[in-house]
């Protein structure tokens, strides 16, 4: 089929939109994919519409092929199962929450584990229905804080959710075990290179948890992978090993030591190492040798907030987003100005463990890094202004309410399962599969009779593709400094066909009929007929829509020449115009 440029609803921009901060954000809305409707909300263009349709049709035929079945559930939901499960409260502010005229609770839906485990339940009583495996490609909201990036992180998007029924556990690793394959298959017809790495299963609950994340320096993900081994992790996931107990026979009684102006671990570094009574026989003082508390409050979903203090040496810093899976469904905040007021017990810049615990006055939950084992010696506050304890030993001076491993990851860090340095990269999500257990069978009753007429809890697994997100990350993966460079497998046209002659020669008709044999061939063609519009901003625009292939017929046709650029290959050729399409269709196989 031929699109004419002339009246394709598309309009593309020479400068970047002010608030693009990826590329892919830039490109889309650059060259007429998509369009801002509200923050976080964007209108698919008709070019941008094709892209994810073909991306839907991959992900279905997928799907498809290995005996997943398609259903379709409305975005707009009812509160009951949600309170059920827990997660009407669980999911916080990131849940669209409304109301009919009669004042009844509804919800969008982020995810629809809910309504999939009530579907089978209302359809489904024996263990001969099983495996079953259902899945839905629909648009899907979160109220996101801070939406960003273009399509990589909205309130608004479409996912496939696929959740998969059985009756056991070992039925259960079979159908994780083909969605996992599914989706190596899928993300490679995608033309996205993707790394599987260890996950957390986050608010939907489970077991088993990995990720599909596309390397990519703008991604919000981060992940390690070993230098060694097959370790791969999102930093959410990683966890250190635990050091070995220390033995403290030998470390000096702990003592309150005057510090003056050490508001940060390097002043107190510094003063520890300029006293002559402080000066140790093993080298210098580090930060590593120092004990830091940092304290925040956690908001759980109820609205309460609590505090909680966590202890980490002093070259680590807490990584927020550790923190937050690890306290998830509750969401952290700062720990502030009145919260201090409101414990005057808590000197700022200098606590220390002798007030923190849940069994304390201030009744503070303390949770120490695993690096604080046993046995190991400390430079921590003393809770005084001005003042450090030295020689606090774990275990022998201080306990906490027990350990939590949210301090972050570096390069170089050891590997959990080798032993040996990790690197740290970033990535885009871009699917998700995980083994729910019986959670929301359980609490919503999905129960089967057995081969022996007893009722079963049925066991479900989880799968995620962020459909709409896979559009930026291709567009973050396939584009040069001059525009998209589409796989030949989502592009929204097969190939561009541009008139770059001038009103009256022969380079118009040429450039029809060459238009004409691939369309006649089966391929989709963009030929771009505009009127009043130079050479120049053809080629441009050719380059930035980004389909794969470009004929251009120019100042050549007069030579009887047309010249083909590739774009995916980076290749230009010129050929014979009788020879054109030949090669377009070869290429486009």
């Amino acid at each position: 089929m031929i699109h004419r440029l002339s009246t394709l609803f598309v309009r593309t921009l020479r400068d970047d939109p002010a608030d693009a901060e990826v590329p892919s954000h830039r490109l889309l809305v650059r060259a007429g994919y998509i369009r801002r409707a509200a923050p976080g909300g964007y209108t698919w263009l008709p070019l941008g519409l094709r892209v994810l349709h073909r991306i839907e049709r991959i992900v279905r035929e997928e799907m498809d092929a290995i005996g997943a079945q398609e259903v379709h559930f409305p975005a707009l939901l009812p509160r009951e199962p949600y309170d059920a499960s827990g997660r009407w409260t669980d999911y916080g502010p990131n849940l669209f929450r409304l109301q009919d005229r009669r004042g009844v609770d509804y919800l969008l839906g982020p995810t629809h584990e809910e309504m999939f485990t009530l579907l089978v339940k209302d359809l489904y009583g024996s263990y001969k229905d099983l495996p079953v495996w259902l899945y839905q490609i629909q648009t899907k909201f979160r109220d996101e804080a801070r939406p960003r990036a273009g399509l990589l992180r909205g309130r608004e998007f479409v996912m496939k959710d696929s959740y998969s029924f059985d009756l056991d556990d070992e039925g259960l690793q079979r159908s994780y075990d083909a969605h996992r394959a599914a989706y190596v298959r899928l993300f490679a017809r995608l033309g996205l290179d993707v790394v599987i790495v260890k996950a957390m299963s986050g608010a939907m609950g489970g077991s088993a948890s990995e990720e599909f994340l596309s390397p990519c320096a703008s991604g919000e993900d981060t992940f390690v992978r070993c230098t060694a081994c097959d370790y791969r992790a999102n930093t959410e996931a990683v966890r250190i090993g635990t050091p070995p107990a220390v033995d403290a026979g030998t470390t000096p009684p702990a003592r309150v030591v005057d510090t003056p102006g050490t508001p940060t671990i390097q002043t107190l570094v510094d003063v520890l190492n300029s006293r002559d009574d402080l000066r140790r026989t093993t080298g210098t003082w580090t930060a590593a040798d120092t004990l830091k508390n940092v304290l925040v409050m956690l908001r759980n979903p109820d609205g309460i907030r609590q505090p909680l203090a966590i202890g980490v040496p002093g070259d680590r810093e807490v990584d927020m987003k550790r923190l937050e899976a690890a306290v998830a469904p509750a969401e952290v905040d700062a720990f502030g100005d009145a919260d201090f007021a409101a414990r005057p017990g808590l000197v700022k810049g200098y606590i220390g463990p002798d007030v923190l615990g849940e069994t304390k006055p201030l009744g503070v939950r303390y949770l120490l890094d695993p690096r604080v084992v046993s046995g190991t010696a400390w430079v921590t506050g003393a809770n005084e202004a001005g003042r450090h304890t030295v020689h606090l030993v774990s275990g022998r001076d201080f306990t906490a309410d027990g350990t939590i491993d949210v301090a972050d990851v570096r390069d170089d860090d050891p590997c959990p399962s080798c032993g040996s340095a990790m690197s740290i990269e970033r990535g885009i999500e871009m699917g998700h599969v995980f083994q729910l257990g019986r959670k929301y069978a359980e609490v919503l009753g999905l129960n089967v009779l057995d081969d022996k007429g007893k009722q079963r809890v049925v066991t479900m697994g989880s799968y995620g593709v962020g459909v709409s997100r896979a559009v930026a990350a291709i567009a973050e993966s396939h584009h040069d400094e001059l525009g998209l460079r589409w796989p030949r497998s989502v592009a929204p046209m097969d190939v561009h066909v541009v008139i770059a002659g001038k009103p009256g020669d022969d380079t118009a008709a040429t450039a029809g009929r060459v238009a004409a044999e691939l369309s006649d061939a089966g391929l989709q063609v963009l030929l771009d007929d505009r009127e009043g519009v130079s050479p120049g901003v053809r080629f441009k625009d050719a380059e930035l829509l980004g389909m794969p292939m470009i004929v251009i017929a120019g100042r050549g046709v007069a030579k009887g020449v047309l010249e083909v650029r590739d774009r995916i290959a980076g290749t230009t050729v010129e050929l014979p115009i009788g020879d054109v399409a030949k090669h377009v269709i070869a290429c486009c196989a």
